[in-house]
């Protein structure tokens, strides 16, 4: 835990502008029925840890809530976030690759359906099986903002591949896929993997938490100070980057703040390395498009994925 560093966060507030639906931690960890028309159905979905999760639930917290927003379609936003979970996707001809997603949010809140069974649905098409994480947010007071997420998606990566053979799953290619906050906890989930996050608990623990290949798209916090628009502007202390990193694809649009500058140091640092990656800068699109058909040519990068995962053999 020595590349991080920890610091008092303030925990940012979300003010609820719609329909708020809570759920107690103590109930059924499933998606509420009153957003389910937009979320796309899961074949199951499990609670990441048998009981408290690491650091257990801080105080305040509140009950989880589930909020669809007044985009067409609705984005349902996820917040208060203390029993993080797994929604696993099979895909109906499944080639055996399986993608862990990481919903954006800024770590306060998850874009649960635009960035994550969206992908799934679209992953599903390709014959990739996905599992979306609802992983934990927002920020625990006193840890680095990925900390507690990052012990989620080591856990799910792992149960993942514990759940291999069950779901038709070819364990040397489980995935990574985030976005925005989400892509900075893919690339972590990629770097970090052998970093001890917290004490194994049973024979899911024994596994591997190293993901085959990472897919961050627009993802944030790569640098300390986003807004350092030098041309000698450093990538954040806390990425740790060595050859033996999966291979990655990056996907940002040229015009997300700093985000394509800092996701190019990123390649130039993976290629310095001999680690395989491939970069996509489209000129425009901004933050936050998803794969949604109205954001531009920014939002079809699934389509370059597709062709990657298909150079790399991930997918026949």
């Amino acid at each position: 835990m020595n590349r991080f560093q920890f610091s008092s966060l303030s925990l940012l507030a979300f003010i609820v502008a719609c329909l708020t639906v809570s759920v107690s931690a103590s109930e059924p960890t499933g998606v509420p029925e009153s957003v389910a028309q937009y979320v796309a159905a899961p074949a199951e979905t499990l609670n990441l840890w048998p009981d408290v999760p690491p650091g257990g639930v801080p105080d305040g917290l509140g009950d989880e809530k589930w909020e669809p927003g007044k985009e067409t379609p609705p984005i349902v936003r996820v917040s208060a976030v203390s029993i993080p979970t797994l929604a696993f996707y099979p895909a109906p001809n499944p080639n055996g690759a399986c993608v862990v997603i990481f919903p954006g949010g800024g770590f306060t809140i998850l874009a649960y359906n635009h960035e994550g069974s969206e992908i799934a649905e679209w992953l599903n098409s390709v014959g990739v099986s996905a599992v979306v994480v609802k992983y934990r947010v927002p920020r625990r007071e006193g840890l680095p903002k990925h900390w507690a997420p990052l012990q989620d998606a080591q856990r799910a990566i792992r149960l993942t591949r514990a759940h291999a053979e069950e779901w038709k799953i070819d364990p040397r290619k489980i995935g990574v896929l985030g976005f925005s906050a989400g892509g900075r906890l893919t690339v972590a989930a990629a770097l970090d993997y052998n970093v001890k996050t917290y004490d194994p608990i049973d024979d899911a623990d024994k596994l591997s938490a190293r993901p085959d290949f990472a897919i961050p798209i627009y993802p944030a916090y790569l640098m300390d100070d986003e807004k350092d628009y030098s041309a000698d502007s450093k990538l954040s202390g806390e990425l740790y980057l060595d050859k033996n990193a999966p291979p990655f694809f990056i996907s940002v649009a040229n015009d997300d703040a700093n985000r394509g500058a800092a996701a190019a140091r990123f390649y130039i640092k993976l290629k310095e390395l001999g680690v395989p990656c491939e970069l996509h800068i489209p000129v425009s699109g901004g933050h936050g498009y998803g794969i949604r058909s109205d954001r531009g040519v920014a939002a079809q990068w699934n389509k370059n994925c597709e062709n990657w995962m298909r150079a790399l053999k991930i997918i026949p």
